[in-house]
């Protein structure tokens, strides 16, 4: 794979920013440097700012301790059809807090908005995510094909194990995403 590859990542047009709120389960990812190495239950949830940039909150459980990130997401470039975020996180152990920057393309996404597979140009970075917990099997393969075909390391993608979370982690302001359960309560 020449290194010119990376910039032909393909990625979803027309993302329908709204519909792609709420709260998505990782089901595998390549980890990223932000990311704890044996975290489980890992989940993002997605909300959108009165700026239309995206409120990120990133979650995950290491020897059941909860452990989070904040950051922000906004379009690379907001006239384009390109599904091409950057994601804009603050790490806590900086003084003062150092913004972190990465990339979040959406590569393929199931058109009920169910599955989604994320990657970034560098091909360092790719996650896998799912409104449920977990994802079915022949599905996750196809994604993996997809990613494959990108120039993807598949090899290197770790499952992430959901194992349900808690409840008293739950905060109160989750409520609003119990409807999306209800949606796609199986």
């Amino acid at each position: 794979m020449g290194g010119s590859e990376h910039k032909s990542l393909e990625v979803v047009k027309g993302l329908d920013l709204e519909r792609y709120m709420g709260r998505w389960y990782e089901i595998a990812s390549m980890p990223s440097r932000f990311q704890p190495k044996n975290g489980v239950n890992t989940r993002a949830t997605y909300a959108l700012n009165d700026d239309g940039t995206v409120h990120v909150l990133n979650e995950t459980w290491v020897e059941g301790k909860r452990s989070s990130i904040e950051g922000s997401a906004y379009k690379v470039d907001p006239k384009s059809e390109d599904a091409k975020f950057k994601v804009k996180f603050f790490v806590p152990p900086f003084l003062p807090v150092i913004p972190v920057y990465g990339n979040y393309w959406v590569m393929l996404l199931d058109q009920d908005y169910q599955w989604v597979l994320v990657g970034e140009p560098s091909l360092t970075s790719l996650w896998v995510l799912s409104r449920q917990p977990q994802l079915d099997e022949e599905i996750y393969n196809r994604l993996l094909e997809k990613a494959q075909e990108q120039g993807y390391d598949v090899g290197r993608l770790r499952k992430t194990s959901q194992t349900g979370v808690p409840d008293e982690t739950e905060a109160p302001k989750d409520k609003g995403f119990w409807w999306i359960k209800a949606l796609v309560g199986k």
